[in-house]
């Protein structure tokens, strides 16, 4: 068992449920990977186009979103302070993570986004005491050949692992579904770097008007739509007191 909780740190304090959730536009209601393609990269435009072509099988989310970071020019650590004066987090998050903490629900972050970043914004949106009881697991950044990240061309994304993903948000979740005896798993997400963990968990949670809700769709996965995290709160709340099961909350576009 001490080998088990090793490998799958959610399970360390044997929860009852586990809450997967993507960090860009689910966690904070700002992309930051989009912020700075729309506002120091090539635009948004570009961007979109690029989004459809992955959503429509056209495109790999990897060679996608490395096209968009190449276009980021500007050194890392100023992205770093532009995205903390632009960047927002969904304003009922804090209370909801509060209460995964005080109900012994772990909150495991993936996302397809930069661990530097995303660790600066939890940090500057609820606190760095909070971002130490979070696993983040995510994609990285490196220099580019000669350089330091924070000059100008200087850092490039460096993926978490070789799928078409670049980070393949199921790996992780994949271990835990396989238990014999597994927690109760959720997930949240938005967009299209969530296709490959959609169908991994027992409730899935989709942004309301966003792309993840079109996939789910198209490839009739269960998932009820969330506008924000009080949303969710109620519904994981209800699901782990027992009072509605998974299938009842699965309801889709609400």
């Amino acid at each position: 068992m001490a080998q088990q909780n090793e490998s799958l740190p959610a399970l360390r304090t044997k929860p009852k449920a586990i809450f997967f959730t993507d960090f860009d536009g689910t966690i904070t209601l700002q992309d930051s990977n989009d912020f700075m393609t729309d506002n120091l990269g090539y635009g948004a435009e570009l961007r979109k186009k690029g989004n459809k072509d992955v959503l429509e099988g056209r495109r790999t989310f990897r060679d996608s979103f490395q096209e968009m970071m190449d276009t980021v020019k500007t050194p890392y650590n100023q992205c770093i302070e532009i995205l903390l004066k632009n960047v927002q987090l969904d304003p009922c998050f804090a209370e909801f993570f509060a209460w995964t903490r005080q109900n012994n629900v772990p909150v495991v972050v993936l996302s397809g986004g930069m661990q530097p970043i995303i660790r600066a914004l939890l940090a500057h949106l609820v606190g760095e005491e909070a971002v130490a009881h979070m696993q983040i697991v995510s994609n990285d950044v490196e220099p580019r050949p000669g350089k330091s990240i924070n000059e100008e061309d200087g850092w490039n994304i460096k993926f978490h692992d070789d799928s078409e993903f670049g980070h393949d948000k199921s790996l992780e979740i994949k271990p835990y579904a396989a238990l014999s005896e597994r927690p109760i798993m959720f997930y949240a997400g938005d967009g299209v770097s969530d296709l490959s963990a959609a169908k991994e968990t027992n409730l899935l949670f989709a942004k309301a008007g966003r792309d993840l809700v079109t996939y789910c769709e198209n490839e009739k996965v269960p998932f009820v739509t969330f506008n924000d995290f009080s949303d969710i709160h109620k519904v994981v709340a209800d699901v782990v007191e027992g009072k509605i099961s998974v299938k009842e909350a699965a309801k889709g576009r609400l």
